[in-house]
């Protein structure tokens, strides 16, 4: 098959008229290069690039071997090796981590790239796909997280939240500093929770995506959050919607209003156009958000299971309770299908026992009428 000139090509990074003192070390390196280079006229993410060929990295630690002589069993011991100790991997990071290594063999297999003619005219051996139905996990359900992960009942939401104000007092009455911080994250996380946002959302959030509603012009500019940096698809653009404020979340809405007005200018954020600043005049992290979410749920006595993303079910479940029609919720939490939505939701017992017992009044109500 003839060459062909695309990114990430062997021929195109590879020069022949080079030595190499660790031939297979540069090799290998250079493959990585052109998977990122191919990854990325594809406009796929930086960090969904990184991931992967960090873990790419991982595998070749754990082979001990160049791609070039990976084997199907490879694959197989190092997902028995993800499934053993105390804390084996989820199901859909196990199938996550084989998809990738399987998306970088099918780069290296392809004859438009010509890694495997390089391959063999240097070591005489050549690359070949490790990773096949018989030896990987099918994408066969819909929600492949823990059983665990569910939403918070309202018992535990309002734990969490009245854990989040004690540390304000808490602080206040040490007299330490940090006060601020807490009440910004009190009011990050219920505004998580009142608009149904992800991590990512949240934090990229800025003062001018603040919208108001003409429906509900009681709330000023606190009637709808515009979202732009949604969830992307296979290398599209961010996602946006316009998420709007509901009157059962009215109790977030006048704190997300305090917050603006009191509580951000405190940290003197200058020009900076971050909803969520810090003490350092920059924009709150992530990971920030992962930790400070997994310490306030300790010490508010909540299972350990339950994470960030956790908000975000409770939100969609509470509002299928409230009585909000599944399109609207869909079109809020920006899912694309209502399937998934539905496995974001689940209901209480005591909701679906009303929900019964309407059923059964509408029915035999009327027989006895």
């Amino acid at each position: 098959m003839p060459r062909v000139d695309l990114p990430g090509a062997a021929h195109l990074l590879l020069a022949d008229n080079v030595v190499h003192l660790d031939e297979a070390k540069a090799v290998f390196d250079t493959m990585l290069e052109g998977w990122g280079r191919q990854q990325q006229s594809r406009m796929l993410s930086a960090d969904t690039i990184d991931a992967r060929l960090g873990l790419v990295q991982r595998f070749h630690e754990f082979t001990g071997t160049p791609p070039w002589q990976w084997k199907p069993t490879d694959i197989e011991d190092w997902t028995s090796s993800l499934l053993s100790g105390d804390k084996p991997c989820a199901h859909s990071t196990i199938r996550g981590y084989q998809n990738g290594i399987r998306l970088f063999m099918e780069y290296l297999t392809d004859q438009r790239y010509s890694w495997g003619e390089e391959c063999h005219r240097r070591f005489g051996e050549h690359p070949v796909q490790i990773c096949h139905e018989w030896n990987t996990v099918e994408h066969l359900s819909e929600f492949e997280a823990r059983p665990s992960v569910r939403p918070l009942t309202y018992e535990e939401l309002q734990a969490f939240f009245d854990r989040c104000d004690e540390r304000v007092a808490e602080i206040r009455k040490r007299k330490r500093k940090g006060s601020l911080a807490a009440l910004r994250d009190a009011q990050m996380f219920k505004t998580i929770y009142a608009w149904g946002l992800r991590r990512n959302e949240a934090v990229k959030l800025d003062l001018v995506d603040l919208r108001a509603n003409p429906h509900a012009p009681q709330w000023g500019k606190y009637g709808a959050l515009h979202v732009r940096y949604g969830k992307a698809v296979k290398g599209s653009a961010p996602r946006r919607r316009t998420v709007l404020s509901i009157p059962d979340m009215d109790w977030a809405i006048e704190g997300l209003q305090h917050y603006v007005d009191e509580i951000r200018p405190a940290f003197d954020p200058d020009l900076h156009p971050a909803l969520w600043i810090t003490e350092r005049r920059s924009r709150v992290a992530v990971t920030y958000l992962d930790n400070r979410f997994g310490e306030i749920r300790d010490e508010a006595g909540l299972p350990p299971e339950l994470h960030l993303h956790c908000l975000r079910h409770s939100y969609v479940t509470h509002l299928i309770e409230f009585g909000y029609d599944e399109r609207f919720v869909q079109e809020q939490v920006g899912h694309s299908y209502a399937s998934t939505t539905a496995i974001y939701a689940g209901v209480s017992g005591d909701y679906k026992n009303n929900v019964l017992a309407r059923a059964l009044d509408r029915v035999y109500g009327k027989e006895k009428s």
